[in-house]
């Protein structure tokens, strides 16, 4: 059951769908919201070598940064504090100014049952410098799940499609989702990249019947190729609102395994992602 939930509000062009998502499942569950967004001033004060003379001119660029990040947050605070006041729905904002933005978010994941951010941004002048692989997947690694990672367009959840390998982890992910139910009456559809057909079988009928027992509609897929070529082009193909993504192995996400799968999911998905570990 879903009762608080983080969101992260970093006045990103991801930051309104987010805040969408979240005032929806919290509505639906009658949670509470936490909204956080996090300043890093001395990431914002860097502007690289300044030439002699020049200190003036850097002086003037590092206040326009602070100013405008600092506009921006605000205006995505007050978005987020009419949305939950409009729904009726309980919420608190923390304003942070810190060098590490991982750290908070971490640190208050521990509470929450659900976090949402922007699919390749958390925070635009705080956190974003870095690779998605840096945002989402070390958020991942470091124990905060379960991850709603939204895209920059907001759509209604009815169908998602589980990318389940069989794994341990996997499976995990894919129980981790039905048992929470964010959205109870979604379409299901189980894929599977299995060179042994019979295994792939195999893995989709234990699978779907797991999700069967939970009352979803499910329907599979196996596919012999790789996940990293296929995944997205089935999403579009069955016209995913979500997919739901864990491990395939035992290896972190940070390893070689995810860096060419999840990476290049989370990269170039267009369509919001439930990530878990």
């Amino acid at each position: 059951m879903i009762k608080r939930i983080l969101v992260g509000l970093g006045g990103t062009p991801y930051t309104p769908v987010a805040i969408q998502r979240a005032v929806g499942l919290a509505k639906r569950f009658k949670a509470e919201i936490t909204g956080v967004t996090v300043v890093d001033l001395k990431h914002l004060s860097k502007v690289g070598p300044v030439p002699v003379g020049g200190e003036q001119a850097a002086d003037k660029l590092r206040r326009h940064r602070i100013a405008v990040t600092k506009e921006r947050i605000e205006e995505a605070i007050s978005k987020f504090e009419s949305a939950c006041a409009e729904a009726g729905i309980k919420y608190q904002v923390k304003r942070e100014e810190r060098e590490n933005p991982f750290d908070l978010m971490i640190s208050l994941a521990r509470y929450h049952d659900l976090m949402i951010f922007g699919l390749r941004s958390l925070f635009e002048y705080g956190i974003s410098v870095e690779e998605p692989k840096d945002t989402l997947v070390r958020l991942v690694s470091a124990g905060v799940r379960p991850i709603i990672a939204v895209s920059d367009e907001f759509r209604p959840i009815q169908k998602a499609l589980i990318a389940y390998s069989g794994s341990m982890e996997s499976a995990k992910t894919m129980k981790r989702f039905i048992q929470l139910s964010p959205w109870p009456d979604v379409k299901l559809k189980i894929v599977n990249f299995q060179r042994s057909e019979d295994k792939a079988r195999q893995f989709l009928y234990d699978a779907s019947e797991y999700c069967r027992t939970h009352g979803f509609v499910v329907e599979t897929e196996s596919n012999p190729g790789s996940p990293k070529d296929f995944l997205l082009p089935m999403a579009t193909l069955w016209q995913a609102d979500l997919i739901v993504m864990g491990n395939s192995a035992r290896n972190l996400m940070l390893r070689r395994l995810i860096g060419e799968t999840a990476l290049h999911i989370i990269r170039n998905a267009d369509r919001s992602l439930f990530l878990c570990q």
